[in-house]
């Protein structure tokens, strides 16, 4: 009979499994979980045509496009300008006070749409009485589901100088001693769209708090009682750590959206009286780009918003890994 070396048999003890073997373990894996992945499906393809495909669209930034001349991926119809649009872009003096307004709007809101949140859902936490906090909790949350169209109509009525409440009350107190035009003062619009996001989504986004403190074990409580903690002791050395991976995700994602912010409730609030502290980027694109036909040059602010999101969220990310050693990816 033929014997081993103890190296040859050293060797052979130590030799890694065939590759063939984790093939079938992952094919067996995913026979298994088979109507998973066909559920996940749908998913995908939307995700693809809805996401992925559209990105064939930015080759227009980089062309002189003309829907006459066909589509912007016949390439051969088009007119290619390489980075014209994108130094057009930031020649215009209108763009970096578009980007300004743009930044203040969305840390005010990042400010206030983590602190309030946080607080309510924390302080809402607190109720004992389980009907009471019920009811707050839903009609918190109701306003999440008004559109934007409703929420500036009841907004601007509210600080209206013709029977506003705003402005009842503050001359009813003897505040001021005639009515104030909020909705013509661009200085306060910043202000405006942000209380009014804030009242509009704080009930909805302290939900996601909500269901991270009930994840808490209560025998922390239970022990913090014992050494003599009172409940806002118990809120600060409890509550907030065991919430805190939640608020740096939640904050990670948000400042990856910094800049891009949308215009609803800009679009809606705005009039022209304040076009100059209410204008976002998306306003900007709309009027400036599609609006009279320039479709190369919409497309080129849609690519500096996202390019700057991106950027934006890889940096978030990796600062708030640094520090709190959390991240999403």
């Amino acid at each position: 009979m033929e014997t081993l070396s103890p190296n040859a048999a050293a060797n052979e003890s130590v030799t890694p499994a065939p590759q063939k073997k984790r093939g079938r373990g992952a094919w067996k894996t995913i026979l298994q979980q088979k109507y998973l992945y066909l559920m996940s499906v749908p998913f995908i393809i939307w995700l693809f045509v809805f996401n992925y495909l559209p990105l064939m669209g930015w080759t227009m930034a980089f062309q002189n496009y003309k829907p006459a001349k066909g589509s912007y991926l016949e390439f051969s119809e088009q007119k290619w300008v390489g980075l014209e649009n994108f130094i057009k872009l930031f020649q215009d003096d209108r763009f970096y006070l578009v980007l300004r307004n743009t930044l203040a709007m969305s840390v005010m809101g990042i400010i206030a749409g983590f602190v309030i949140p946080i607080a309510f859902a924390i302080f809402l936490n607190e109720l004992k009485g389980k009907f009471f906090k019920r009811t707050v909790q839903t009609v918190s949350y109701l306003p999440h589901f008004v559109s934007w169209v409703v929420v500036a109509g009841i907004v601007t009525k509210m600080l209206s100088i013709e029977g506003g409440v705003v402005n009842d009350i503050l001359m009813g107190l003897g505040f001021i001693n005639e009515p104030i035009q909020f909705m013509a003062k661009g200085e306060w619009f910043w202000g405006i769209v942000t209380a009014s996001d804030v009242w509009k989504e704080t009930g909805w986004n302290a939900i996601i708090y909500l269901a991270a403190i009930a994840g808490i074990d209560k025998e922390l409580y239970e022990a913090a009682r014992v050494d003599g903690a009172g409940r806002f002791r118990q809120m600060w050395n409890i509550t907030l750590p065991g919430i805190r991976t939640t608020i740096s995700v939640l904050l990670i994602m948000s400042i990856g959206h910094l800049i891009g912010i949308g215009f609803e409730k800009q679009f809606q609030l705005s009039n022209s009286l304040v076009t100059d502290y209410s204008e976002v980027l998306d306003l900007y694109a709309l009027e400036y780009g599609i609006k009279i036909s320039r479709f190369s040059y919409g497309t080129a602010i849609s690519i500096f918003t996202s390019v700057v999101s991106i950027l934006l969220l890889l940096t978030a990310n990796g600062v708030m890994k640094k520090l709190t050693k959390e991240s999403i990816m």
